[in-house]
């Protein structure tokens, strides 16, 4: 995948026709993931391989190997003519066939286009506040991004990303202009150390932290605790510093999430789950640098 024209399908003459995205899912109703209730979109893909992700069947795509249908006891999932087939009506949502898909991918995604995507989500209305992008990663989809959320701002629902930070979007007006709010992932502060999960540097990441705050573009920011594998406090500490510096703190919501070893990769689950206390050590923290708004998950 690559940020500039992806979702554009090609005719024959290679012409760019049809702009679409891979859906993992849609989650009608969510309370969690912005402010409000939201319809949000799960896109497939992802640029990051991160050690601890609860969500690792959105990181990669479907590959047409077969290894799901094997694991699939209702027969929802067939191999015909090379590919898998995927048969909603027989599912019973086991999860079998993404924990044992060797690509990170899932056989249940789907190809859509923005307006099929927002047709989906005007179900919803008038339920809804707004809607909300995710992944995977979501700007691996940008052109696909700028459709769905114009279609959104039109119908007058607030538009929100879930990010990891990887897409430079003060470089991006068009797509910064339909946005009206970003969470961001902080996933390390320390470089060294967001390498060691992710597979990837951050200096984009904390660029963005700085950017979008200081163009009030910021909604939330999000830092998974897990103790073993970096100095979750020093990156609370950090981020809500640069906050504090900008004059944000006490605009911008910092939700500390605890590892949880469900629906992690195996060879990751032995990862302890933060207790109570260090929970509330890290909301000490970032309250001693002016975060008013925390949210402990």
């Amino acid at each position: 995948m690559n940020i500039q024209g992806i979702g554009y399908n090609t005719n024959i003459n290679g012409d760019l026709v049809v702009n679409t995205a891979i859906v993992n899912k849609i989650i009608r109703f969510s309370s969690v993931d912005g402010p409000g209730n939201r319809t949000v979109v799960f896109l497939q893909g992802c640029n990051f391989n991160c050690r601890y992700c609860h969500n690792p069947e959105t990181i990669g795509a479907c590959k047409n190997c077969g290894t799901c249908v094997s694991y699939c006891k209702t027969g929802a999932l067939t191999m015909v003519e090379g590919k898998v087939l995927y048969n909603p009506e027989r599912c019973v949502n086991c999860d079998s066939c993404f924990h044992h898909c060797p690509h990170g991918s899932s056989p249940k995604t789907r190809s859509m286009t923005p307006e099929e995507v927002f047709a989906e989500v005007k179900k919803n209305i008038p339920f809804i506040r707004g809607i909300t992008v995710s992944g995977g990663e979501c700007t691996l989809w940008r052109d696909f991004l700028v459709e769905l959320l114009r279609l959104a701002r039109q119908t007058n629902l607030s538009t929100m990303l879930d990010s990891n930070g990887t897409y430079d979007f003060i470089e991006d007006p068009e797509l910064l202009d339909v946005v009206d709010g970003v969470m961001l992932d902080v996933k390390a502060f320390d470089g060294v150390e967001h390498t060691k999960i992710t597979g990837k540097q951050n200096d984009l990441v904390l660029k963005n932290l700085r950017e979008l705050a200081k163009r009030d573009k910021l909604f939330e920011v999000r830092t998974v605790a897990v103790p073993e594998l970096f100095d979750v406090a020093q990156t609370v500490k950090q981020t809500s510093k640069i906050l504090q510096e900008l004059g944000k703190a006490g605009q911008v919501r910092y939700k500390l999430i605890r590892f949880r070893p469900i629906g992690v990769r195996e060879q990751y689950q032995n990862y302890q789950a933060p207790d109570d206390t260090f929970m509330e050590q890290l909301q000490t923290v970032a309250r001693g640098h002016g975060i008013t708004d925390i949210v402990i998950i």
